[in-house]
């Protein structure tokens, strides 16, 4: 079937404390199909079980210097005392193809993409926090994890605080339920974004005035209802 419409790729910002479930609800969702999964870049040592290339591309701090000087990074901050940035590579290429990406990153992250200069990046975003119901609940699942030491779990519910309050600066806010829950939602937003008008271009080899006659004559009949017109003389009362 010829496609009416076309559409630039989506750029999903997703952030969130760490805890509260971010990360997971990104890759259910590339799992699922959703969209691409950009994998970040990181200066911090892999913990047990991840993989370099999957869950981040582990660099030493000299590599990730060298890459931020050439420009390689779309977007870089110092969180919890190490580097983490987003590559360009593993972004815009995608975008300008009409693939959806999401970028898992933290709020100074986050604000960096929104004052990117390149039209492409800008014209895509989608920015979405993942927030838990409450700092005992962020607790909780920190301690759960057992991957911190007690004195770097104080350092990230912090700096857990100081994200939180940043949710006015994002599009959509998601107070964290049960995993399913929040992929739900986000998928909800993604439904209600790849709709929008601002987002669709006529498909290649049409232009605006044809692509609208063809969805007008794509959608049913609606049968017209008959306005009244009081008679000569007589004004409806108001």
């Amino acid at each position: 079937m010829e496609k009416l419409f076309e559409r630039q790729g989506m750029l999903c910002v997703i952030s969130g404390p760490s805890g509260s479930g971010k990360t997971s609800v990104c890759r259910t969702l590339f799992e699922r199909g959703e969209w691409i999964y950009a994998t970040s870049c990181t200066t911090r040592q892999p913990r047990e079980g991840e993989v370099d290339g999957r869950d981040y591309h582990f660099l030493s701090e000299d590599e990730f210097m060298n890459r931020t000087l050439c420009g390689e990074f779309l977007e870089f901050a110092k969180v919890h005392g190490r580097y983490y940035g987003t590559l360009r590579s593993e972004v815009v290429g995608h975008l300008k193809a009409g693939r959806d990406v999401a970028v898992d990153i933290d709020v100074q992250g986050a604000a960096l993409i929104r004052m990117c200069a390149d039209p492409v990046v800008r014209g895509s975003i989608v920015d979405i926090i993942i927030l838990p119901d409450g700092m005992d609940e962020l607790r909780n699942r920190l301690a759960g994890r057992a991957t911190e030491t007690e004195e770097q779990l104080r350092v990230r519910l912090e700096n857990a605080g100081a994200e939180m309050r940043q949710w006015t600066a994002y599009s959509y806010v998601i107070v964290s339920g049960s995993r399913e829950e929040d992929v739900e939602s986000v998928r909800t937003i993604l439904t209600a974004e790849r709709c929008r008008s601002s987002r669709l271009r006529p498909a290649e080899g049409a232009d605006e005035e044809v692509a609208g006659a063809r969805m007008r004559e794509s959608l049913p009949e609606i049968e017209q209802t008959e306005i009244f017109t009081p008679p000569p003389g007589r004004e409806p009362s108001t």
